[in-house]
């Protein structure tokens, strides 16, 4: 899939040599935001599991290495669980060494379960748990000490806006709360480092993304007719990390409405089928 991004000239440049850590950067959105921010300039850590190749999933922590060098960017691969703290603080460590510090880290990395607690296993139920909502706890604590000292700092989790209807939350409870527990960590951060400033803001998709979660988690691959590409999460993602003295903090971001906010009137060539640019399906927890 070709990555169509928008350049909103304002911000052109802003990104050049700031470290950006991205969680799950092997493929799909994380991906995506990759390529962006390296066509800005950036130094981008591709911080996966994905060291080996898919049989049915394109990508590993070292195709996406070579494709942010081809894009303008420098990138560093790290193969990391998310889970494994140990494992994640030696990630900070290897990227401030090879790059000077950290500027931004991007929660991208995700597992989903579309069951209510009936049917979710314990082993998927913390599994959800610890690779979403803990993971933010994880990312930020390890990664605080370099992003203080960066003077124009940044933590995006991709969550979604606190949304407590029993619609959401009776099919998926479990789900639900490993997503809705990044967005709490998030609005906390926001506070927490209000005085340090650290922006912290949250991003979700108004309509679904073609991804891998589309095609083997949620639905199948010909949802992808009624969803957006990765490319409108990157924008929007973009955006967020190019904003300067923290004026994003603290937000619910959804990525329609962040565009639009800066500029943006045309969605019609996000869509993964521009001929159904208008009948697309909203996101999960979205009413």
């Amino acid at each position: 899939m070709s990555e169509e991004f928008i350049t909103l000239t304002e911000n052109t440049g802003t990104l050049r040599d700031k470290t950006i850590f991205i969680t799950g950067a092997s493929r799909g959105i994380g991906r995506a935001i990759a390529l962006k921010c390296a066509a800005d300039g950036a130094n981008i850590v591709i911080a996966a599991k994905s060291a080996q190749p898919h049989p049915k999933l394109p990508g590993t922590i070292y195709s996406v290495a070579q494709e942010v060098e081809n894009a303008g960017g420098k990138a560093l691969a790290l193969q990391v669980d998310v889970r494994d703290a140990q494992r994640v603080e030696e990630a900070m460590v290897e990227t401030a060494d090879k790059f000077g510090g950290i500027d931004a880290v991007v929660n991208n990395a995700g597992a989903i379960s579309l069951t209510n607690v009936a049917s979710t296993p314990p082993k998927r139920y913390d599994l959800m748990q610890s690779i979403n909502s803990r993971a933010v706890y994880l990312t930020a604590h390890l990664a605080l000490p370099y992003l203080k000292k960066s003077g124009s700092a940044h933590i995006l989790s991709l969550c979604p806006p606190l949304n407590l209807q029993p619609k959401w939350l009776g099919p998926f409870a479990p789900y639900a709360l490993s997503k809705f527990g990044m967005t709490i960590l998030s609005l906390g951060l926001a506070e927490e480092l209000r005085e340090a400033g650290v922006s912290v803001a949250t991003l979700w998709p108004r309509t679904l993304v073609a991804t891998a979660a589309i095609e083997f988690a949620v639905g199948n691959r010909e949802m992808f007719e009624q969803s957006r590409k990765p490319a409108i999460m990157a924008d929007a993602a973009y955006e967020v990390l190019a904003t300067k003295d923290a004026a994003l903090t603290g937000r619910q971001l959804i990525d329609e409405e962040l565009l639009a906010e800066r500029g943006v009137r045309d969605f019609t060539d996000y869509a993964h089928n521009p001929a159904n640019a208008d009948s697309l399906t909203r996101d999960l927890f979205l009413d």
